[in-house]
């Protein structure tokens, strides 16, 4: 069991993704009926989930320094019943801010805790060498969930209503996430066991993960917040977050009511959103690989690249609403675009890895999440003043290219060498 430790924890991640973030992105099916039962302002509504996602950008240096000094359980757990709680009060709902508080700030604050932020925070540290696959992996839970969980809770919606479906995702979160989350450890020394699952000394593991360091005298620097912070790569990292979410949440929110709009049913829109991270799941795991072999700048821009052609073929949609054109739309969208997630943890790992990591890394996803939560937002008030999705949707193209510019401007390649680069592969593995 000490061996395959690591992969266990994986295991929990991956059910956790599944069930915790897609209860997060159900609101893009909550989104409808709540329009019609309510004739609410479609930015003020989808402003729900913008909310709670800065909210959550704004915790997300505490969740960091939560996770430093308590360790996952703690965070993780604490993140499932805060976004129980959201889920099962939010048939409650009568006001805008009832839905503010509910649906947009305690889920998208739980959300944060067990979602890509509190994984990326600990899971790293559990994996060197195949770092890369071993987040695409615990990632790719959200596309086998969504294939599952979004159908079931669409059917839900429309046979008992959207205020039912809440309470049953609710205890769905609840009921499974909270046990199984016990499993939890922050590093592989509070088990006296080392990262990849390495048998030998901690002194001679350690002697070996120091091979992949391009830059010495910047792993040697014992990076706190207030270092990071007066460096180009930590706000190049953020520009890259930031940009790479709008585009990300700008899409996923508006996504089912736009092709509703265009021709397609309600169904037909529920399982294109399901699809989207069903073919997430072989992206997700192969370029989560790929980037242990060729550097995490190269998927990220194969994630970005995803999104350009995801906004295109969305465009395209609204004048030619073929069949050919959804399903370019969804494996742009999934298969390349929800890549990103398999590197978001492991870029500022190998620039800023340390005791102080938490704090750093929970500090960058206040970038990231401003992006989650000013993409929804924009884009609904766009609609809102133009009757239309197409300003919103060029803008979240040029943040898609800019977003691909500022990783490689960041340079994770000039601190940390992959497993694949320079031989590293053969080094680390004697």
């Amino acid at each position: 069991m000490p061996f395959f430790y690591g992969w266990v924890l994986v295991a929990v991640a991956f059910v956790t993704m599944a069930i915790g973030v897609n209860a997060r992105t159900a609101f893009s099916l909550l989104f409808p009926p709540i329009l019609d039962e309510f004739g609410w302002e479609r930015g003020l509504t989808a402003g729900a989930f913008s909310f709670g996602f800065l909210v959550s950008a704004a915790l997300s240096p505490l969740v960091g320094r939560l996770m430093d000094r308590r360790g996952p359980r703690v965070v993780i757990e604490m993140g499932v019943v805060v976004m129980a709680a959201g889920l099962m009060l939010a048939p409650l709902v009568r006001r805008p801010w009832h839905l503010y508080v509910t649906l947009g700030v305690l889920v998208g604050g739980g959300g944060n805790c067990l979602g890509y932020t509190g994984q990326s925070l600990f899971l790293p540290n559990w994996f060197v060498r195949r770092r890369g696959l071993a987040m695409s992996l615990a990632f790719s839970g959200v596309g086998v969930g969504s294939i599952v969980l979004l159908p079931w809770l669409q059917t839900l919606i429309a046979r008992t209503g959207w205020r039912a479906a809440c309470w049953a995702l609710g205890l769905l979160v609840l009921g499974i996430l909270a046990p199984l989350n016990l499993l939890l450890r922050h590093r592989p020394a509070d088990l006296g066991l080392n990262p990849d699952g390495d048998h030998s000394a901690p002194g001679a593991a350690a002697e070996r993960r120091m091979t992949n360091v391009v830059d010495a005298a910047w792993v040697a620097v014992d990076w706190t917040l207030a270092r990071a912070l007066r460096t180009a790569r930590f706000w190049w990292i953020a520009v890259g977050y930031f940009f790479g979410l709008f585009a990300w949440y700008a899409v996923q929110v508006h996504q089912t009511k736009y092709l509703v709009e265009i021709g397609f049913s309600q169904t037909h829109a529920a399982w294109a959103l399901g699809l989207v991270s069903l073919v997430a799941v072989p992206g997700q795991i192969a370029l989560g690989h790929l980037s242990d072999r060729i550097g995490r700048e190269w998927v990220w821009t194969v994630g970005s690249l995803g999104f350009v052609l995801c906004l295109l073929a969305l465009l395209a949609l609204r004048h030619a609403p073929a069949p050919a054109l959804l399903y370019l739309m969804i494996v742009a969208q999934g298969m390349l675009g929800y890549s990103l997630t398999s590197v978001i943890g492991a870029i500022p790992v190998e620039i800023f890895e340390g005791r102080h990591y938490g704090a750093i890394f929970g500090t960058l996803m206040v970038a990231a999440i401003t992006g989650g939560a000013a993409g929804p937002w924009l884009t609904g008030a766009l609609y809102d003043i133009t009757g239309s999705y197409t300003p919103a949707f060029w803008i979240a193209i040029g943040g898609s290219a800019l977003s691909a510019l500022a990783i490689w401007l960041a340079a994770p390649r000039k601190v940390r060498a992959v497993a694949g680069r320079a031989g590293l592969g053969r080094r680390l593995t004697r």
